[in-house]
């Protein structure tokens, strides 16, 4: 299992490296050439949004990207710093940010957006930061035995 760990300032401008280092990694790992858009994309919703809630809440910490390629899935873990306001696990849209921190409108869209391209996708928030989780098959999953 191979693991590649980017943290970045909570800028915008940050975003992009993000979404080219997880697209390369994605490659690396053996995602379908068909599929790296949406993983871009997605990659870019969730820091995007990240970034956004880090600004918003006031937050200096760092936004976390951990990438982990395994034998047959690749998987990407976008993670915010920003105490949310009630716990929660799995459904988009659910994730109880304080209505003062992000657009509820803008929050939900992006969430939808991630839930459009990824099949796999897990979000999770509690009162020590949010995550988004996201997984994709790769080539060696499409192998038979």
């Amino acid at each position: 299992m191979a693991t590649v760990e980017l943290r970045f300032s909570a800028l915008p401008e940050h975003v992009r490296t993000a979404r080219l280092v997880a697209a390369a990694v994605a490659r690396r790992a053996g995602v379908d050439e068909a599929v790296l858009d949406e993983v871009r994309l997605a990659v870019g919703e969730a820091c995007s949004r990240a970034v956004g809630l880090h600004q918003s809440g006031g937050v200096t910490a760092p936004v976390r990207v951990v990438l982990t390629e395994e034998e047959k899935q690749f998987s990407i873990e976008v993670g915010d710093e920003v105490p949310h306001a009630a716990a929660s696990h799995g459904a988009p849209g659910a994730d109880g940010v304080a209505a003062d921190e992000l657009e509820p409108e803008e929050d939900e869209m992006g969430l939808a957006v991630i839930s459009g391209l990824v099949d796999d996708v897990e979000v999770r928030a509690d009162e020590h930061g949010g995550l988004i989780r996201m997984s994709w098959p790769t080539a060696s999953a499409a192998v038979l035995p």
